[in-house]
């Protein structure tokens, strides 16, 4: 078969096939939200202040939740990777502001095979196999629209079913990336347990009453194992300090490594993989898959490591803590002392506030 060249009577003479042969197809997809349903959020608009855009968010999402029963947190996760890959990739995820994040190119929202990938005409987008789709009752299936986005791909994720099981099968499907189904599970986790705003929350990773001294140590170099860079900052302070999660996340990582010793890496809503390492013990029956919250105790200054399991005492006793960001396919860190001399005044500031407020 051959594919028409892209030029406006092609073009018109593709939808008019489309729409002389609706009749013999059945479209898999939803009923469109009413009008009466869709949240008062305009196009492409942004909020200033964050609790209204988590307040605008969720409402998109429980919109498109009630008309599809997918749960919204499972909406908002998808949503939020998405939002997380735009800016590890700004370039090439561009799209007009807006307050939904998914990001659906040409190909996938229109079909690769579409002559016209601008293609806006619901119809014609579901022959070609494109995942877009109208949303509002307007007849356009707009891939900047922030319900036409999220209803788009609600409708991808209800072809495979409802539990689970399906939803991650689903992921699979549209991502091809196992770490991107993974990270949608987390972030799911997240969203069912906690509001929206308070998953920004941070902490200090040692309790601001303890003796502890830090300093920018990210980027010196390091000999043990091998020439490396160090790939965080160190706290040091005495043994059995607790160590505190300096954000609400889920566990994905516990156990012993031979750089870190003990260590335990807790992933966040942002998509940043936060590592504690050196600790002398875990806090008693956290489990891989856990979620915790900001200022929750996770384990116990230490001096493990540099050696097979239950190695300790090389060095001084203190914290390493690392942050990590991922960019959909691999991970870099980054210097962690800004945000935790930020966290630190944070947390000091709040206490003075409750002290002299009783």
């Amino acid at each position: 078969m051959m594919i028409p060249l892209r030029t406006n009577k092609n073009i018109q003479r593709c939808r008019w096939i489309c729409a002389s042969v609706a009749v013999t197809l059945t479209l898999s997809y939803c009923t469109p939200l009413e009008a009466s349903e869709v949240p008062k959020v305009s196009k492409g608009s942004q909020t200033s202040q964050p609790e209204d855009v988590y307040t605008s968010r969720k409402l998109l999402y429980e919109k498109i939740s009630t008309v599809t029963q997918i749960p919204w947190y499972r909406i908002a996760a998808i949503d939020q990777y998405e939002r997380t890959l735009t800016k590890a990739h700004p370039t090439d995820r561009a799209h007009l502001p807006r307050l939904t994040a998914v990001f659906m190119p040409p190909p996938t929202w229109s079909g690769v095979l579409n002559p016209d990938q601008l293609d806006t005409n619901p119809l014609s987008i579901s022959i070609f196999a494109g995942l877009g789709r109208d949303g509002t009752g307007d007849k356009v299936a707009d891939a900047n629209n922030d319900i036409d986005v999220l209803y788009s791909m609600a409708n991808h994720l209800l072809h495979y079913g409802q539990s689970k099981n399906d939803f991650n099968i689903a992921l699979w499907e549209y991502y091809n990336n196992s770490r991107a189904v993974q990270r949608i599970q987390q972030f799911s986790k997240l969203y069912e347990k906690f509001t929206p705003s308070d998953l920004n929350r941070h902490a200090f990773p040692l309790p601001l009453n303890s003796v502890y001294s830090y300093r920018s140590t990210w980027g010196t170099g390091r000999n043990w194992g091998g020439f490396r860079i160090h790939e965080g900052t160190d706290l040091f302070a005495g043994y059995g300090v607790p160590v505190r999660s300096t954000s609400y996340g889920v566990i994905e990582m516990k156990g012993w490594n031979a750089f870190g010793g003990w260590r335990i890496g807790i992933r966040d809503i942002n998509n940043h993989y936060h590592y504690y390492a050196h600790l002398m013990g875990f806090e008693k029956g956290l489990q891989t898959g856990d979620v915790v919250t900001a200022g929750q105790v996770i384990g116990y200054v230490g001096s493990s490591g540099y050696g097979k399991p239950g190695t300790q005492g090389k060095f001084p006793p203190h914290l390493h803590y690392g942050i990590y960001r991922d960019s959909g396919l691999v991970e870099w860190s980054f210097d962690p002392y800004p945000q935790l001399h930020q966290w630190e005044q944070a947390e000091r500031k709040a206490l003075k506030h409750a002290r002299t407020n009783g």
